[in-house]
């Protein structure tokens, strides 16, 4: 199999869904990078600013099999991993499979739902398989989770533990469109929506090609120093009262690789692990009660121990 060029492959992806969402192609690369990672996006913004027209627009240029999941307060951990049904002319169960079987999900607003519905995607998402009635089934590769939340509404809502926050291996908010950039997406979208005008720029075999050519980005002894310095600066920063985990070094580690492989570079230099670090620990890191009240966040507290570790010399390879 010829060997796929990560860089021309991400570019065409970028390009097709941009034919959705305009004026985001720094959150879209965000997007891919992460799914590149192996690892699975949460996205946090208000109501619509193209949450999940970036997931289906992302799973038509894919070419991926796509799955939408409304979470809502009734929903049952059946719901979404899928259930044994009695039939009558075999005389056994037959297994229905749920929404998570599928290349891309979407767990639209999943901080509607129950923490016990919530936690049917942690198998899911950690070990790619669903074990329902002590039956495990592996889910389809590439598998990747696309959970959006909305930051302002609390009321009918369940926070994410942190367990399951663990499992995201970035978050990104997409944010408000420029003038230019909203004036377009108003023309581009008079008649009808853009998402049915994308083609698919690949394939699920390809995905998975790409995701293994990320995996084999050369990462310099140095540059694996680096990501735990930085990690361990969130573990003894004065305002968290909770750092990042192992699970965290290993996704800060996956999206390194994954910007340097969609830069066309075969190798991590700080620069990538920087540019990737609040996006991969953000989320993972608890702030304590008395600095949050003054209004310091996560995402402040990893860019600070960015600033404080200090950084290696980039390797030449």
């Amino acid at each position: 199999m010829e060997p796929i060029n990560v860089a021309a492959s991400v570019n065409r992806i970028v390009d097709s869904v941009e034919l959705a969402i305009k004026g985001k192609r720094g959150a879209i690369e965000a997007c891919v990078a992460t799914l590149l990672s192996g690892g699975h996006l949460l996205i946090e913004d208000i109501p619509g600013v193209g949450k999940t027209t970036l997931a289906k627009s992302l799973a038509r240029a894919l070419g991926c099999s796509f799955k939408r999941l409304q979470f809502t307060p009734d929903l049952l951990p059946s719901d979404v991993t899928g259930t044994s049904v009695f039939n009558q002319k075999t005389a056994e169960f037959d297994f229905r499979p749920g929404p998570v079987f599928a290349h891309v999900v979407l767990a639209d607003e999943i901080n509607r739902t129950t923490p016990k519905t919530q936690s049917a995607l942690l198998e899911c998402m950690e070990e790619r398989q669903v074990t329902v009635d002590g039956v495990t089934r592996q889910l389809p590769a590439p598998f990747f989770v696309i959970a959006t939340q909305n930051n302002l509404e609390h009321a009918g809502t369940y926070p994410l533990p942190e367990a399951q926050l663990d499992r995201f291996a970035a978050r990104l908010a997409v944010g408000y469109p420029s003038v230019d950039d909203e004036i377009a997406i108003l023309k581009s979208q008079r008649l009808s929506g853009a998402v049915d005008e994308i083609q698919p720029v690949m394939s699920p075999e390809t995905v998975t090609q790409a995701q293994e050519a990320v995996r084999s980005v050369y990462v310099s002894d140095e540059l694996y120093g680096y990501v735990l310095g930085l990690v361990s600066a969130t573990r003894s920063h004065p305002a968290l009262s909770l750092g990042a985990s192992p699970r965290a070094s290993l996704s800060l580690l996956h999206l390194a690789q994954a910007v340097a492989a969609m830069d066309g570079r075969t190798f991590v230099k700080p620069d990538d692990v920087k540019r990737s670090a609040v996006s991969a620990l953000g989320h993972r890191v608890i702030v304590r009660p008395e600095h949050r009240i003054r209004g310091v966040g996560g995402a402040q507290c990893v860019a600070e121990a960015v600033q404080r570790t200090p950084v290696p010399l980039e390797p030449q390879k």
